[in-house]
């Protein structure tokens, strides 16, 4: 049984109390990761190319006021 299963089974066994707790940390942990990888993508440079379209876009009048 390969570590997902092993995880699966282990979260199903998960009173109510305890997949509540669970439930908080993996979504802090989750969204802690995102920005780790947002983060990244940035500095690699990996977003630049929709930034500039995004630019273009709004200086051609293709964006509105929110």
């Amino acid at each position: 049984m390969g570590k997902v299963q092993k995880i699966e089974q282990e979260i199903q066994g998960l009173s109510s109390a305890e997949l509540s707790t669970f439930r908080k940390w993996f979504a802090e942990y989750d969204a802690r990761a995102w920005d780790r990888q947002i983060e990244e993508d940035v500095q690699a440079g990996k977003l630049d190319v929709l930034a500039e379209k995004a630019l273009k876009s709004h200086s051609t009048g293709g964006s509105s006021k929110l």
